[in-house]
């Protein structure tokens, strides 16, 4: 069983049915029985790091979800990847999961060139091995070749203290982003995979397996 979870933040009903449409048994739930049940973890998040770690804590499944990633996969997605790491800049700093060394800081309102560039970037773009590999075996990104295409919206992102903790990485202004994070059975991806078509169904068929 599959458990998303439920926190009031989150494309639900697009993640579930992604996950669905893999022949997978979900379950989108607030419930800790069902996190320590699953065999593996969702974690969604649009919106504000401060309000959603708020809304998570609310819910009392912190705890649980830092026991059961000692235990069974976790993959976070986008603001659910950013969640993943120590703590965050965004309006202030706030403190996060702590389950992925890091800090999650604004994307720059400039290019490398220092021309403006568009905040929150918002586009379809390439992943890239990131943390000195030359391809994407061995990992969580297996079933992908370098160059395929997911999409991004975010205005912050995530940078690993560990750089072998950099699975993938995007360029975005010139710069290279943190497209995709993990840390022992924890997995994070700044991009959609719901909303990434082929592509991301191959990356969340990956994590399932």
């Amino acid at each position: 069983m599959i458990a998303i979870v439920d926190y009031g933040v989150g494309n639900l009903f697009s993640l579930s049915s992604s996950v669905r449409s893999l022949g997978a048994e979900v379950r989108v739930t607030r419930d800790a029985a069902d996190l320590r049940a699953a065999d593996h973890i969702l974690l969604p998040g649009v919106g504000a790091f401060a309000d959603a770690m708020a809304k998570l804590e609310a819910t009392g499944l912190v705890p649980v979800l830092r026991e059961e990633t000692q235990k069974k996969p976790l993959l976070g997605i986008c603001l659910g990847m950013q969640m993943l790491f120590d703590e965050s800049e965004e309006f202030g700093l706030h403190k996060g999961l702590g389950l992925i060394p890091g800090r999650v800081v604004k994307i720059p309102d400039t290019d490398v060139d220092g021309h403006p560039q568009k905040v929150p970037h918002i586009s379809w773009d390439p992943l890239y091995p990131g943390g000195g590999r030359t391809d994407f075996s061995g990992t969580a990104l297996a079933a992908l070749k370098p160059g395929e295409e997911c999409y991004f919206i975010h205005s912050y992102e995530a940078k690993p203290v560990r750089d072998e903790d950099r699975l993938a990485d995007t360029v975005y202004g010139g710069r290279e982003i943190c497209a995709a994070a993990s840390h022992g059975s924890v997995l994070g991806c700044q991009f959609h995979p719901e909303k990434s078509g082929a592509v991301g169904l191959k990356i969340i068929e990956e994590f399932l397996k």
